[in-house]
């Protein structure tokens, strides 16, 4: 079966799904809970990542809760649109947001005059891990792994690596490498994925930071090398190392970017645990394991509880890497 395939395949199912059995529970004050549809807002464009995980956990809740889980697509300003819209809503357990790292960390160091906090104004029910990013080089380095990676850098008159945006991980890991190594590789930021990796073809840039998923047409090719991915080493791409496997040091390279599910804050704490206890569920179902296996992706969604460890332990590190990139907030 080909990756777009089953990507399509996906995409079609939708969350809006009929009614199935499974379990309800009883919220009190508020009767059955739920008995109507719930929406599930998404703070970045249809047929995304982000799209395609509110889609296929929305079809595993809706099946269970026998109601419709309708997404909405609300994107722009980096999630900030969706965000916005979900603080706003009544804390009922009928809204929920689907979103990623950026809106619920990297914003508030990126943009001035925020206008939600992510910490006061949702609850963190799941987050999803998006994987071991990988370092893609260009045939011309003549790299294999990191290490020759860093010595073409050091050799070359200019390296010029791409991101996916400013301020992102992606970035994040340039300014690292160049801080450890003394390297003075140029981050080349792009608006999505897809024009970095078609400059990385044409070998106007040198190196691209991205997913697996979307860099797959040019690894299949042989004009790209994985080199290093973070985190810990990925199914897919078993035998490259990670990059505190080659030497790098820097905190950056276990930091967790991911998806999540969050509601509005107060929320009934028995139904952020049922939505909890629901999202694991689905990620060990046949569904969300083929959606992984598409982008290569080896968790599912975390527990309430790993979920808050991660986010309590991991975002003031994300704001200190981010804040020595020395950006200044639009």
């Amino acid at each position: 079966m080909s990756f777009d395939f089953t990507r399509r395949r996906f995409l079609g199912t939708g969350a809006a799904m009929a009614a199935f059995p499974g379990a309800g529970m009883q919220v009190s004050a508020q009767g059955a809970w739920p008995n109507r549809p719930i929406k599930a807002i998404v703070g970045y464009p249809a047929g995304g990542q982000t799209d395609l995980f509110a889609r296929t956990y929305g079809d595993y809740l809706a099946k269970q809760l026998r109601q419709p889980v309708l997404v909405e697509n609300k994107a722009g300003a980096g999630g900030t649109i969706a965000a916005v819209e979900v603080k706003r809503a009544p804390p009922d357990g009928y809204t929920l947001m689907f979103t990623i790292s950026t809106t619920m960390i990297a914003n508030r160091a990126l943009m001035k005059n925020i206008a939600y906090d992510a910490d006061k104004d949702f609850i963190l029910i799941s987050i999803m891990p998006a994987g071991s990013i990988p370092l893609v080089v260009g045939e011309k380095t003549g790299a294999r792994t990191l290490n020759e990676f860093i010595e073409f850098a050091r050799k070359a008159p200019k390296v010029s690596v791409g991101t996916y945006a400013a301020g992102s991980w992606a970035h994040i890991a340039i300014a690292e490498l160049n801080r450890q190594y003394g390297l003075k590789m140029e981050p080349v930021h792009y608006r999505g994925e897809a024009p970095m990796w078609t400059d990385l073809a044409s070998k106007s840039i040198d190196a691209g930071i991205g997913s697996y998923f979307a860099a797959l047409p040019l690894l299949q090719s042989g004009r790209a090398q994985v080199v290093a991915v973070h985190r810990k080493r990925s199914s897919v791409i078993p035998d490259v190392p990670t990059y505190m496997e080659q030497g790098a040091v820097s905190k950056a390279f276990m930091l967790t970017g991911f998806q999540c599910c969050v509601a509005p804050a107060g929320t009934p704490p028995e139904i952020i645990s049922r939505l909890s206890q629901l999202l694991v569920e689905a990620g060990k179902g046949e569904q969300v394991r083929e959606m992984n296996k598409v982008y290569g992706l080896d968790e599912a969604a975390l527990s309430f509880e790993e979920s808050q460890k991660i986010y309590k332990e991991e975002t003031p590190i994300w704001l200190e890497l981010i804040g020595n990139l020395g950006l200044q907030p639009v």
